[in-house]
């Protein structure tokens, strides 16, 4: 999903002017980053939610060369879908596949 695919959302479901909406979409885009920011999680019901999760220092390859290369401690953001929507999507895609094997 981009900004411009929310912003194409607004504009349908509302009526509102492009301008407008891409402005919407930037807000609500950064609220929901201000919020991930701030309490470490954002959770949208029936759709799911994201957590900030710490990764430890660890040890890697770098698979170009085969050396081995320190990667420090930090942060990421992980998504975990609904169980609505992981039923929803596995539906649509056992149907996506059944329609391409007709086709």
């Amino acid at each position: 999903m981009s900004k411009r695919f929310l912003t194409d959302v607004i504009v349908e479901s509302t009526g509102m002017p492009a301008s407008r909406a891409g402005a919407l979409a930037a807000d609500i885009i950064g609220a929901i980053r201000d919020e991930i920011i701030t309490t470490g999680r954002f959770t949208l019901p029936e759709f799911g939610g994201f957590v900030v999760r710490e990764t430890k220092a660890r040890t890697a390859l770098n698979p170009r060369t085969g050396e081995q290369v320190k990667v420090k401690a930090g942060a990421t953001v992980k998504f975990k879908a609904s169980p609505n929507l992981k039923q929803d999507a596995l539906a649509g895609l056992k149907k996506a596949k059944r329609k391409a094997a007709r086709g």
